[in-house]
């Protein structure tokens, strides 16, 4: 198979697909890997690294896109990449479609082979190839929160550990999964005073073990998470169904209780954020202000990271990028129902069923999809 790596131009995305040593096992199986010109700098990794590991590079994305039976990329396509896209092509990528209509309908019309990182489950009903950037982004987080905290930068003028004599800031992050856990994990280590609110009464179990009682647990209803934000310095929007659009946790009515010059940072904005207010932002320009509270909506957090966050992902990708690589799609999902579950698109179908619900387009299931090519 001829796999594509074009170089990210999503704003301040500075990470790339793979790195040397993936391309290195994929040409060492006989497959041969096109590199864009100059798609590693961002992380780091030159091109001459890329020519050792046995990879071509071409100048343009277009001849990139042209060659290759598979994409592999690590943002879902933006602007002129619509147009790359070609019929039975497979762009193996986060996609995050629930909020993306647009994205959706391009993928639909040309017939392409969506396998979205962030759907694709492990054997404990995990998100493994979700996890290291949900890593990355809860621990930036709380440093991207503390920094805008600085009166200088519009916030409060609140130090996250305090001083002697004078207390804490306060940090509620929603959600305890993996961008809630690693944002507790910062802002403790920090010395803030820290809350998360979780429905789970057994994950609530496991984030005290975790925590020896350094972090607080709060059951999660209405009433819970007013207090909390109207509490909140920094407010963390930690929320994920998997697939589908984030729930709007936070009302407008409810920012507008907040402190003024409170940082809320929503992590969740690439399935369309968890706060009413939220709307996507660029590293370019990462703020917005509402009712006094500032918010940083960063839809690709890690790009900003880019080198750690390259080699964080990577390290869980390339198996699956391997598996499409060796059988092709459709004998690749068919014997790993692990990476089935990340097809989100096929054939001009729509086949991730919380996508089409968030959407309300029709949902077809992946076999029938298949069947029906």
């Amino acid at each position: 198979m001829i796999v594509g790596l074009p170089k990210e131009i999503k704003d301040n995305e500075n990470r790339v697909a793979l790195v040397p040593a993936g391309v290195r096992a994929m040409t060492g199986l006989g497959h041969e890997v096109v590199v864009e010109e100059s798609a590693g700098m961002g992380s780091g990794i030159a091109d001459a690294e890329y020519v050792s590991a046995g990879a071509k590079i071409l100048p343009t994305a277009d001849e990139v896109f042209a060659r290759a039976d598979m994409i592999v990329k690590v943002k879902e396509p933006v602007g002129p990449e619509y147009q790359r896209l070609r019929p039975e092509q497979i762009l193996y990528t986060y996609l995050h479609l629930a909020p993306a209509r647009e994205l959706t309908s391009m993928l639909l019309e040309r017939r392409v082979a969506g396998v979205a990182y962030e759907t694709i489950t492990g054997a404990n009903g995990s998100l493994p190839l979700l996890t290291p950037m949900s890593e990355v982004a809860g621990r930036m987080s709380v440093h991207v929160g503390a920094f805008y905290l600085q009166k200088s930068n519009g916030g409060r003028g609140v130090l996250l550990s305090g001083v002697p004599g004078v207390p804490p800031a306060d940090v509620v992050i929603i959600g305890g999964g993996v961008v809630g856990t690693n944002a507790a994990k910062i802002a403790a280590g920090m010395g803030a005073d820290v809350t998360i609110l979780e429905m789970s009464p057994d994950r609530m179990r496991e984030l005290d073990d975790i925590f020896f009682g350094r972090v607080k647990t709060v059951a999660s209803n209405a009433q819970t998470l007013e207090e909390g934000c109207r509490r909140a310095d920094l407010l963390v929007g930690a929320v994920l169904i998997p697939g589908a659009a984030a729930p709007k946790l936070v009302s407008r009515q409810l920012i507008s209780q907040m402190k003024k010059g409170a940082v809320a940072v929503d992590v969740a904005v690439d399935q369309g954020g968890c706060f009413e207010t939220t709307h996507a932002t660029t590293h370019s320009d990462p703020v917005y202000t509402v009712d006094g509270v500032i918010h940083y909506c960063v839809a690709n957090m890690p790009g900003a990271v880019a080198r750690t966050s390259t080699f964080a992902l990577t390290n869980s990708t390339l198996r699956y990028a391997l598996e499409l690589a060796n059988k092709g799609v459709e004998k690749a999902i068919a014997e790993n129902a692990h990476l089935a579950a990340g097809v989100n698109t096929f054939a001009g179908k729509l086949t991730y069923q919380a996508v089409a619900q968030a959407q309300g387009r029709p949902h077809t299931p992946l076999a029938e999809a298949i069947a029906g090519k």
